[in-house]
């Protein structure tokens, strides 16, 4: 791989941890917003973090092309950081969603944590 390539990679890299980053950051303030039973405001979060993870998605698809065109990628220590945040902060979307339910349940039951 080129320095060219490399730095393409190296930015690429950065655009998925910033992405994931606010996707994560965003799903979590949902929660703090469910907690208030501030449920159209936690609603508006996540739709926040659906689109930084379309963002994050969308770099990382740009690798995916580029290697299943031919082009090498080697992984780098940063790139491995990069996905690792994604998938994470993933992990935490597909949480928070059932936190956001949860407590959405117990305050129509008139209950809460």
């Amino acid at each position: 791989m080129n320095t060219a390539n490399q730095k393409s990679l190296e930015e690429i890299s950065f655009q998925i941890i910033l992405h994931a980053g606010n996707a994560r950051s965003s799903a979590m303030e949902a929660v703090q917003f469910a907690r208030e039973g501030k449920f159209e405001d936690a609603k508006r979060k996540m739709e926040e973090a659906d689109q930084e993870f379309y963002h994050a998605h969308h770099f990382q698809t740009n690798l995916l092309q580029k290697e299943s065109s031919g082009e090498r990628v080697d992984p780098s220590i940063l790139l491995i950081h990069a996905q690792d945040h994604l998938m994470t902060s993933m992990a935490t979307k597909d949480l928070v969603h059932e936190m956001l339910f949860l407590h959405e349940k117990l305050q129509t039951r008139g209950e809460s944590l």
